[in-house]
């Protein structure tokens, strides 16, 4: 009779550890493969994030209307201000959809705001404030270093707030320029021009 002949100890480790070997190397290989598509996924989450906040940020500058508003006090504030002693944005913008048909205005008040590394959109329900008339705000940009807006004169001037000190200006500028700082993808900025800015 024939002996049966099986596999000794020494090639039974050897297979164990070219077994090991090509886990070890799938396994970092698929370590790889997450991670990059977990990466891209954050890349493309915060692209989104931000070309959300640019379509908002543009559509409010692109409709903005010379309607002045007044305040909770009863003083008439600008149709558009912005910079030393304003929020960082402020304006009235046409085009606020009404899918309801309730009996209010087209015209909206809208303010962007920059606080705690984010950037914030608030928007009335009314254009003439009460005392009770609040805003409802939504965070639309994070991690933001820096924000800096500047507005273009009817002299092609371009000035950090508005409205300009001077009378006789126009009340709506030629274009508004948004340069933001963020900490992860460093400036982007993006420029715009006001319609019925400088007449």
């Amino acid at each position: 009779m024939r002996r049966q002949r099986g596999f000794t100890l020494l090639e039974l480790l050897v297979a164990l550890g070219i077994f090991g070997l090509v886990a070890a190397m799938a396994f970092s290989g698929l370590r790889t493969v997450l991670d990059a598509r977990e990466q891209t996924a954050r890349h493309a989450e915060r692209l989104a994030e931000l070309e959300r906040t640019m379509l908002f940020l543009g559509r409010d500058v692109i409709q903005t209307v010379d309607r002045p508003i007044r305040d909770e006090l009863g003083d008439t504030r600008p149709a558009l201000s912005g910079g030393e002693g304003h929020p960082a944005l402020e304006l009235t913008r046409s085009g606020w959809a009404n899918p309801t048909g309730a009996q209010r205005s087209t015209l909206q008040r809208v303010g962007w705001e920059f606080r705690e590394e984010r950037l914030y959109r608030s928007a009335w329900r009314v254009l003439d404030r009460a005392h009770d008339s609040e805003p409802y705000s939504v965070p639309m940009l994070r991690g933001v270093r820096e924000l800096t807006i500047r507005f273009l004169d009817a002299d092609r001037e371009w000035s950090d707030s508005w409205p300009p000190p001077e009378e006789n200006t126009p009340t709506l500028p030629l274009a508004i320029s948004v340069s933001l700082e963020l900490e992860d993808w460093g400036a982007v900025e993006r420029l715009w021009m006001v319609p019925g800015g400088g007449v």
